[in-house]
């Protein structure tokens, strides 16, 4: 009885009863804001701290296994800014601590070399850097000397250091004028990297994990994945030789390791390949995945696979198309050679594709194309060759009315005595077209003029 009276009684409306009725999204919302707050505040103060207890917080979770690169490095960076170096410290030696304790220090020393440096000053946390490329070197030997299977929280932690560390935006002088003379591109020194120092020998940790025996390739594939790949891709485009030579070496080896990214890794060279040929026409790696293409290319099986066929005529061939072609053409000429030795029918393909890309006022790149087909005419069979002996007998005899002494020089020292030539040239009046054999009377017979009339020239000047 008496807790019914005293429920009938009109009560006094409290603050938080206000908030239920009329604010309670506002009090809600602001809640939510203050626990992320101070969610926020806690990771930043495990990133601020570099010592190897703090650094616990940088482990990372199955959540953050592929793409943990910006995010992370987001927070390091905004970290360094706030020059928050007051522990880093370096941490102790495998040596230091016993076996059982060596895995834990290992993945606080990836952790530690998850901070990103500004080596755009080099004067600047000159020793923290030092720090941390002692620490790398740690980790290359600790990989390199590894006597058991990384584990999957280890394997998540290296890819995300290595990721941190590699997988930034490239920076790089606008190349647009530079692309149209592709002759004095090669004499320009290279742009180098700052950060090398570092890089360098996260490559190699890198590289060492790859070849490591101790790598199981099973567990490996679901953190060096495809998204991992594709950004290894990117950075082929580095003005830095050095970084794209170590990007040539490990691409090779997770091709070799990883069966089952295969195919993917050649699909998405080919795609850089297309947009490098139909759109920019500007990149600096197309010469080192040649490169990789080149030893694919010779441990392709036979016969062809389809596929294989088609990434010769749609992406090998038209890069003889884009101006710059002196920067990787001795890579591409292997690659083409490759596929004619392997199977003898696609000759005929190739020497058609030469034919269509031939330079019509560029006498250096005709010296190119004719010592590419050169090689590819060794690897020739006759039937082949009388497929398309018409078309290139043509061509050839239009070369012989160049004014460039190279190609007069591989004409007559390679092509007008090559057996293959001779004896097609021999059967002329039976096989080939009477305009075939005019024409390289004609372009022959205006050579010779040309060249009486210099010597005429020459002499009557001295007797003058």
């Amino acid at each position: 009885m008496i807790k019914q009276i005293l429920n009938r009684l009109p009560r006094k409306p409290s603050k938080s009863s206000d908030n239920r009725e009329g604010g309670g999204g506002t009090s809600t919302s602001s809640s939510n804001a203050s626990t992320s707050s101070r969610n926020s505040d806690l990771a930043s103060n495990r990133y601020a701290n570099a010592s190897g207890a703090a650094f616990s917080g940088f482990n990372s979770t199955p959540n953050l296994g592929l793409n943990p690169g910006n995010k992370i490095s987001q927070v390091v960076n905004a970290k360094l800014n706030g020059n928050m170096f007051a522990s880093f410290e370096a941490l102790p030696s495998f040596r230091d601590v016993p076996n059982s304790e060596k895995q834990n220090l290992f993945i606080r020393k990836l952790n530690l070399c998850c901070i990103v440096f500004d080596f755009t000053d080099p004067t600047k946390n000159f020793k923290e850097k030092d720090i941390k490329r002692q620490t790398l070197l740690e980790l290359v030997d600790y990989v390199s000397s590894a006597s058991g299977k990384f584990s999957e929280i280890v394997m998540q932690e290296i890819v995300k250091m290595v990721s941190v560390n590699l997988f930034r935006a490239l920076t790089s002088p606008p190349r647009e004028n530079k692309v149209l003379e592709a002759f004095d591109l090669e004499e320009e020194e290279p742009s180098m990297d700052p950060a090398w120092p570092h890089l360098q020998v996260v490559y190699e940790f890198l590289l060492r994990l790859v070849a490591s025996p101790e790598t199981d390739a099973k567990l490996a594939k679901r953190y060096i994945d495809h998204s991992f790949v594709l950004r290894l891709l990117d950075l082929f485009d580095s003005e830095d030789p050095r970084e794209r030579e170590y990007l040539k070496t490990v691409l090779h080896r997770i091709y070799g390791k990883f069966m089952v990214h295969r195919p993917f890794i050649r699909k998405a060279i080919n795609n850089i390949f297309y947009r490098f040929i139909f759109e920019t026409e500007k990149h600096n790696g197309i010469a080192e995945l040649l490169e990789i293409l080149g030893s694919i290319i010779n441990g392709f099986a036979l016969p062809l696979k389809e596929e294989h066929k088609l990434f010769l005529v749609r992406a090998l061939i038209p890069l003889h198309k884009p101006k710059c072609i002196p920067m990787y053409h001795q890579q591409l000429s292997y690659c083409i050679t490759q596929f004619v030795e392997k199977d003898c029918k696609l000759a005929d393909t190739v020497i058609r594709g030469l034919l269509k890309y031939w330079p019509i006022t560029n006498s250096s790149k005709e010296v190119m194309f004719l010592g590419e087909l050169e090689e590819v005419l060794e690897a020739t069979q006759p039937p082949e060759f009388q497929r398309c002996m018409v078309p290139l007998f043509r061509q050839i005899g239009r070369c012989l009315s160049s004014s460039h002494f190279q190609t007069l020089h591989l004409i007559g020292l390679y092509f007008l005595t090559f057996k293959l030539v001779i004896t097609c040239l021999d059967s002329a009046s039976e096989s080939l077209h009477p305009i075939l054999r005019l024409e390289l009377h004609r372009y022959a017979l205006l050579n010779l003029l040309q060249l009486f009339h210099s010597v005429h020239k020459e002499r009557r000047d001295r007797n003058v």
